[in-house]
């Protein structure tokens, strides 16, 4: 299966079980694939399925059950922790505000922000939501994404495919008056411990001081930002 195992041997049969539910599995399918005897995968899904880790579907199958959603909404969010100091020493290195997004469907959300105190500053409250069809962040969140994921919104984006294809070459994305006219932004990955895009870090100001290609000027601090931020 591939998994590690921890030398606890229940837990680690329990731990393969909750692995091969997670598209749906029936009791043949869970024997197969975890390779456990019978009776001992039936025993141990039955368990797993009164502490509500495991539930069974309309056709019988188990499937991840609402617990896991519940243990895993309780635990601090890692990322988050981590990212409030991270944006607060981004934004006294450049100057600007400094905010942290994540994608939902065809939007995104700014889920962390470190404004700057004072003078002409792009505010990105916490909760805001935004189009992933215009600026850096938004190019962060798509670039690495399969093109079956890209094709259907490509035709609302005010980026290209081509631009895409330069923020995956460079690690880091730019734009300017692309999601609100007189605001350039600076943005780069944040990536998980597979090496998948799950979040941007970004940047933002007025133009008149970040200039047109505020990149240049501020694209390193942004990515080693992102990269402090990756493999949490």
């Amino acid at each position: 299966m591939g998994h590690s195992m921890s030398g606890v041997g229940v837990l680690d049969k329990a731990v393969v079980i909750l692995a091969a539910c997670v598209d749906g599995a029936s009791l043949a399918e869970l024997v197969d694939r975890t390779k456990l005897p019978r009776a001992t995968a039936h025993r141990l899904a039955q368990a797993l399925e009164i502490h509500r880790m495991l539930v069974r579907d309309t056709q019988g199958r188990w499937r991840p059950g609402p617990r896991l959603g519940e243990l895993a909404n309780a635990a601090p969010d890692v990322l988050l922790t981590a990212a409030e100091p991270l944006l607060s020493a981004l934004r006294d290195a450049t100057g600007e505000s400094a905010q942290l997004y994540l994608r939902r469907a065809d939007e995104r959300i700014c889920v962390a922000a470190a404004e700057r105190a004072s003078g002409l500053r792009d505010t990105v409250p916490v909760g805001s939501v935004l189009p992933m069809t215009a600026g850096s962040a938004a190019q962060i969140l798509l670039a690495w994404e399969p093109p079956e994921a890209v094709m259907p919104l490509l035709p609302r984006c005010k980026f290209t495919g081509r631009t895409l294809a330069e923020v995956r070459r460079r690690g880091w994305a730019q734009s300017v008056a692309e999601r609100e006219a007189g605001v350039a932004s600076v943005s780069s990955p944040i990536r998980d411990r597979t090496g998948r895009v799950i979040a941007a870090i970004s940047i933002s100001g007025p133009i008149e001081r970040l200039g047109r290609r505020p990149g240049d000027r501020h694209a390193m601090a942004v990515v080693r930002a992102g990269q402090r931020l990756s493999g949490l």
